[in-house]
């Protein structure tokens, strides 16, 4: 396991073990986050969702955008944090962060990203959950998000890093109007590319808008397909969707997360 993955896991465990021992209010930049337990009906199994409503939440009756975070048991506790001090300086906007958490790492004890965020692959068996997993989405979470807290669901956005990543353009490519705004961090697309290369039906213009970072110093296996994925939405006259790359210059494939989750947000609500 990578020394960031391992660092930060520790640092989800720690979090969440406070949590429920009641003293995760004084982690203050998480603004005392709620947790629910989802059953998911649609994939036979439970996911950890976690929520930081944004300061002054309480004191207003007006819906906020909601940032859905993949991988939430460790971007949830990096960037949901990462986020208060960026609301500090007007960076961000007031927001609600959603982590969608597995509670591991372990594919054996229920983390299947390797099968929930990807397009099927020729040399992967278990690569293809992207559509149930969406629906997931689509009918589950995200239902119980906006009816239990004031989600605007016209500003849904949703961040994800390497398979992560791939799942955001999965989604940004077969349902462009389910999010509102897409941040992919270095989408791993080195064994099924040719699935991203297409436009699957999806010639409607609609209002959503995609954000693709992938770190200068990333692996190659994961940088040559994303450049590959960059060049060619950059190049077709018309897209589902406003379209916004940027080379995060010294990034890592690890490193790479919360300079993308920044920059972003910045350019989503760029214009307002």
């Amino acid at each position: 396991m990578k020394p960031f993955f391992v660092a930060v896991s520790f640092a989800a465990i720690v979090l969440f073990g406070a949590a429920e021992a009641g003293e995760i209010q004084y982690l203050q930049g998480l603004n005392n986050p709620d947790y629910h337990r989802i059953e998911s009906e649609t994939l036979e199994r439970p996911f950890h969702i976690f929520v930081r409503r944004p300061e002054g939440y309480d004191a207003t009756e007006r819906e906020f955008p909601t940032v859905y975070l993949l991988d939430g048991g460790i971007t949830f506790p990096l960037l949901a944090a990462y986020y208060r001090y960026l609301s500090l300086s007007g960076d961000v906007p007031d927001a609600i962060i959603v982590g969608v958490s597995y509670g591991t790492d372990d594919f054996q004890f229920g983390n299947l990203r390797g099968t929930d965020f990807t397009a099927a692959a020729p040399d992967r068996d278990h690569y293809g959950g992207a559509p149930r997993f969406q629906e997931f989405l689509e009918s589950e979470a995200m239902p119980f998000i906006e009816e239990n807290y004031r989600s605007d669901p016209d500003r849904r956005i949703i961040f994800g890093q390497s398979l992560g990543g791939q799942f955001v353009l999965y989604s940004a490519l077969t349902k462009p109007e389910l999010f509102w705004g897409h941040i992919a961090s270095n989408p791993a697309l080195h064994r099924n590319l040719p699935f991203f290369l297409e436009n699957h039906g999806n010639k409607k213009i609609t209002s959503s808008r995609v954000y693709v970072a992938s770190g200068s110093e990333d692996d190659d296996r994961f940088r040559r397909p994303a450049l590959a994925w960059i060049d060619y939405w950059s190049s077709q006259t018309e897209t589902p969707w406003a379209l916004k790359t940027v080379t995060l210059e010294g990034e890592t494939h690890f490193s790479a997360a919360p300079s993308a989750f920044r920059q972003g947000m910045g350019w989503l609500f760029d214009d307002e």
